[in-house]
Formats: structure tokens, sequence, C-alpha cells
């Protein structure tokens, strides 16, 4: 029986959309095979899917089991693909309805006693998830905050395998995703007021200048002239971010592995203090997958 289930990985600060189609025959010599290009994060995922789905309960008969992450040109990455593969075998056993898994978006690690785990890139994902019409997407509960953030689509955290296909099944909702709260964050930048600067009135006007225009600065001098110090209060003297603006930090944020996950909207303009002696890679991000 074949059973597919839609889902979505980052792609930069957007998303690239994956269905995850799962076919299964009954064998003597059971396997399963992951197609599509998938990373080793996503070839592991055999292992945490039927290790979750052997906590549910469900012993399946052995089988040739083939998975196919589309397209299969592009290649798939992070553990976010767990839920919607795990839900595509429940498919093909019928103890999740086929139509179910048609009309939603899935994303999710699994643990292997099938807890639902936090991933990056969530708040892209439900953008383009909106802007592509769907109108449901299930995410861990963890993620609830960040994908909230979006307005126009139901956003559905769950906590675990279990609770999800109860929710496909019976119609059993999870526990409701929390509620965006806005989220006042600043790396290295908060607590920095202008006012503490004595002197250096041409400077400060100088900032004043670009904050309520929007103009580049560059500063310029010798060490301990005070660069570092009136560039580290600019942010707080910058009117404060749209709702674009806001978001679009926040999907940066998202993506990336190195600064903690957002728990909802960022709206203070961050503030980043690179060394002189960085990379271009290292300053505006590289890499074989690309991140900030």
């Amino acid at each position: 029986m074949l059973a597919k289930a839609y889902s979505a990985t980052p792609c930069g600060v957007d998303a690239m959309f994956v269905t995850i189609e799962v076919d299964r025959i009954r064998a003597q010599q059971p396997s399963v095979i992951v197609v599509g290009l998938p990373d080793t994060t996503v070839r592991e995922a055999r292992e945490r899917i039927f290790a979750a789905i052997r906590h549910l309960g469900r012993r399946s008969e052995p089988a040739n089991v083939v998975i196919n992450l589309a397209p299969a040109d592009q290649r798939k990455e992070g553990a976010g693909l767990d839920l919607p593969m795990a839900l595509a075998f429940l498919g093909t056993t019928g103890d999740v309805p086929v139509a179910a898994l048609a009309e939603r978006l899935f994303l999710g690690e699994l643990s292997l006693e099938g807890r639902l785990q936090p991933v990056r890139g969530v708040l892209p994902i439900v953008i383009a998830a909106r802007d592509r019409g769907i109108a449901e997407i299930v995410i861990p509960a963890a993620n609830g905050a960040e994908g909230n953030v979006v307005s126009g689509i139901r956003v559905v955290g769950a906590g675990s395998l279990g609770e999800v296909v109860r929710y496909l099944r019976d119609g059993v909702a999870p526990n409701p995703a929390p509620t965006a709260e806005p989220v006042s964050r600043t790396p290295s930048g908060a607590g920095f007021d202008l006012a503490d600067v004595i002197g250096q009135e041409q400077a400060r006007r100088a900032l004043e200048v670009a904050a309520a225009g929007g103009h580049h600065l560059l500063f310029m001098g010798p060490p301990g002239s005070g660069k570092s110090m009136l560039a580290r209060r600019l942010p707080g003297i910058l009117p404060p971010m749209s709702s674009e603006e806001a978001i679009e930090t926040t999907c940066i944020y998202s993506i990336s592995t190195r600064v903690p996950r957002p728990q909802g909207l960022l709206t203070h303009r961050p503030f980043r203090a690179p060394h002189h002696t960085t990379s271009s890679a290292a300053l505006i991000g590289g890499g074989a997958s690309p991140q900030p």
C-alpha cells in the first residue's frame, strides 16, 4: 500500500516543500530504504521512526518499505522529516487515515519513545505554507510560540507521535500551541545607552542622523577613540522594527544553529560585532549548507 505525507525543510530563509511517499510490501526479509537524496540525519530517521512506532504499541508484519522524498533531485537535510515519514508509514498500515495526511503539513523530530523534539526553521516553513494556501501545519509543541507568530494558518502543536495519531484518527486535538509573545532580546547590545557617552558631540550627532534617516555609517579612528562604544549604542536609538522586519529577523535566528532558538517574535534590533579579521564566509554565512 502507498501513502503520502507532506512536509518542508529550510532552504536559506525560505522553505522547500517535500512530499514523502511510503510504499510497504509484505516480505520474509524486511528492509527499509530511504531514497531522494537524504542526508545522514534523514537516513538515520529510520531507527527513530520505527522505535517511536513500537512505543505506540503497534507491531507490523515484516515488509519491504521504500520511503521516497520528492523532489528527488534536491538534497533533504534535518530531522524535521521524522514525523511525516512516520505518519506516512502508519498510513500504509491503516493506523492513520490517508485522507487526513493530504490536508496538512507535518514537521518534527522524533525521539525513540515517540516524543516530538523542536526543530530549526519553523517560522520560514510556516510562512511558506501559508503563502502556498495550506490551511494547517502540525509542529512540535516546543515550537508552538514561534509558529504562532504567523497569522492566516492554523498551527497545531503536539507533544508526541501518539497525540498526532489520535488527532488525525479520532479528532482529539492536542493541547493548543502557546500564543506567541514578543521577545525582547539583543545578542550583545542590550543595556547600552547613548546618554552615557560624555562628549563626542559630533559623533553622537552623526549617530542620531543615521538612525533617523536610515543611513549607513563608517567609523574611523585610532584604537580607544570610542568607535565600538558608539556602535554598541546605535541600536538603542533606532526606531522600533516593523512587523515585517521583526519576522525577517526572527526567520534568520530560526534557521541559524549558532544562536538560541527563538521563543517568539524578536522585537529588538540585533547588534553584531564581527572582528576586523573575519572572512567573508564567516561574515555573511556560507558552507555546503549556507547559514547566517
